[in-house]
């Protein structure tokens, strides 16, 4: 790839707003850390939204990039993984819905990562449907915490769905590798939303 297809790979919209989201991740964790408040719950809308854009802009704007493919995954996991470690130590989130999460994202990386080399894996419906489970729970459980405690439980459970939907998800990415390793054609995994 010359230099300057490489530049415009990287140089583009949805890719500025994939950086967004990570630059903004800090912010929000601090924030939470503190014990959720109006303007941590909001920051963290803002945080979470910076996904959707990014992949509505890559399509919309024609310019999805093999670069967005990998740092929109990475954002997420990155993201999503600091935020329910910051909502587990702040005592809003179970520790094993945690250890969980993490051990089936370890399991993914390195089960699938591995058998799909020189392939693509796409991203699965119900890859899009945990994200947004994990993602609004997360959301939800601040905005409980902040504005109506005694909700907080409720959202533990749309939480632990949203894990349980994590695992079914990670282990479709993995039987979907090893099957394109073996010729198949990859129909989930975990690469990208655009």
């Amino acid at each position: 790839m010359s230099t300057d297809a490489a530049d415009r790979d990287w140089a583009t919209l949805p890719n500025a707003v994939t950086l967004l989201r990570l630059v903004l991740l800090a912010p929000v964790c601090v924030l939470l850390a503190r014990g959720p408040d109006t303007l941590a719950v909001v920051l963290l809308l803002v945080w979470a939204s910076t996904d959707w854009v990014d992949g509505l802009l890559a399509r919309t704007l024609g310019q999805t990039s093999r670069v967005g493919e990998i740092i929109d995954p990475i954002a997420d996991r990155i993201g999503l993984v600091a935020i329910v470690l910051t909502l587990a130590l702040a005592g809003l989130l179970p520790w094993a819905a945690l250890v969980v999460i993490l051990l089936v994202d370890l399991a993914v990386t390195a089960l699938a990562s591995g058998a799909a080399l020189g392939g693509r894996i796409r991203v699965s419906w119900l890859g899009k449907i945990r994200t947004a489970l994990l993602m609004t729970s997360v959301f939800l459980l601040a905005a409980a915490a902040a504005w109506a405690p005694g909700l907080v439980g409720a959202v533990q459970v749309l939480l632990w769905v949203g894990v349980a939907v994590h695992v079914v998800s990670g282990a479709g990415y993995v039987l979907s590798a090893r099957s394109s390793r073996h010729g198949a054609p990859a129909e989930a995994g975990p690469p990208s939303r655009r």
